[in-house]
């Protein structure tokens, strides 16, 4: 995407499509003659790895009868307007999946507005659906409950494993390190650090998630690793633990919500300028045969002096190397998400088209989309499922 005002893409369906370009705070709107020409970007890189949806429940095209969407007289059939919004990187594969679903409901229209901003759009209610590549933060949650009254309803996608978007933290120690695996709680005794409570992942503050010092892990023999490790301490790196979807992941599975950080974390940010942060924590771990880091798996494969350390659900579970496919069906115990997000009363149904939409995408046919974008790994059957079941 050209540099410039945020996108805004009026779809009529294929072959009749208006791309805007839409400078909100002038109010002025250009046009655009495509979503890809728009972009200036070579064609996406698809994905190679064969996923097996075969199991994955079959999209059955449901009749759409919304009487707020009328034209002229007419309410009855399959009419609409689903207005979305997200980030410009996941704007190929909405495209494909709005070309896809006009063919069952070419009469349901989308208003797509490629920029991210969290969950506003849907607070202020200019906006249907959400997609976030991290999980809304609380300040959304509050701001949301303040105007509905009640929790977003929070649909998730699979994060990537490597390349594409979200894609599962990884943990590295020196290729010399003779740690075998580590589990979730080690990760909180590593990385975390005593605390009161914690967040679920609604926001609700629980005490469930307290623990004392007696848990924190600070010397690699505390690891079970004797000789010239036992005493030595762990130096430990990663991303900033503000507003960072992968250390908001760490606190979420294994720190069971508390947002409390071992003091002692070295962390490195984002969009720094003397060189890419993943880049410093592969380096400075690479570097020190006593450290420690979380990172992502695209980066450490490109370091011959750095391991990744397999990871288990709990004691006694069989440590998971993160894969392609540990990531498909969700054993690697940090797989990430994308997520959806969009306003559902409990107890009251969801409008038909969004429903018939977000089925869609949930469905064999929307997974198989998503698969070939290369951007996401798809849901498994179960996973698909238990999303699906979300909308009823």
């Amino acid at each position: 995407m050209p540099a410039g005002p945020p996108y805004a893409s009026l779809r009529f369906g294929p072959g009749k499509r208006v791309l805007m370009r839409a400078c909100l705070a002038a109010g002025l709107v250009a046009l655009a003659p495509s979503a890809s020409a728009a972009s200036g970007a070579p064609a996406e890189k698809k994905a190679s790895y064969a996923y097996d949806l075969s199991a994955l429940p079959d999209y059955v095209p449901g009749r759409v009868e919304d009487s707020l969407y009328c034209h002229g007289s007419t309410c009855n059939g399959e009419w609409g307007v689903i207005r979305l919004q997200a980030s410009t990187n996941m704007m190929e594969m909405i495209n494909n999946w709005q070309n896809a679903f006009y063919k069952y409901h070419p009469n349901i229209k989308f208003a797509s507005f490629f920029n991210p901003s969290g969950i506003g759009g849907i607070v202020t209610k200019t906006y249907d659906l959400g997609f976030l590549g991290h999980a809304a933060w609380r300040s959304d949650f509050v701001a949301f409950r303040d105007v509905y009254g009640h929790n977003p309803l929070e649909i998730r996608l699979t994060g990537a494993f490597d390349e594409g978007t979200q894609p599962a933290p990884v943990f590295i120690v020196n290729k010399d390190n003779p740690l075998k695996g580590l589990t979730l709680e080690q990760i909180d005794g590593i990385f975390g650090a005593e605390r009161t409570g914690g967040w679920t992942d609604s926001f609700e503050w629980t005490t469930a998630s307290a623990r004392g010092p007696e848990k924190n892990i600070r010397t690699w023999g505390q690891l079970g690793l004797t000789g010239e490790w036992a005493d030595k301490p762990i130096r430990i790196y990663g991303f900033d633990a503000t507003l960072s979807g992968w250390s908001h992941l760490i606190q979420q599975v294994a720190f069971k919500g508390g947002d409390k950080w071992n003091s002692n974390l070295i962390e490195k940010v984002r969009g720094g300028q003397k060189a890419p942060a993943d880049a410093e924590i592969a380096k400075a771990v690479s570097e020190d045969k006593y450290a420690i880091g979380f990172n992502m798996h695209k980066v450490v494969k490109k370091w011959p002096d750095l391991r990744i350390v397999p990871v288990a659900a709990a004691a006694g579970s069989p440590f998971v190397q993160p894969t392609r496919e540990t990531v498909f069906n969700r054993s690697y115990p940090l797989t990430n998400n994308v997520y959806i997000y969009l306003d559902k009363p409990e107890g009251q149904p969801l409008p038909p088209r969004l429903k018939e939409f977000l089925t869609f995408i949930l469905s064999r046919q929307g997974q198989q989309i998503l698969a070939e974008s290369g951007k996401l790994t798809p849901l498994d059957a179960e996973q698909s499922r238990r999303e699906i079941a979300k909308l009823q």
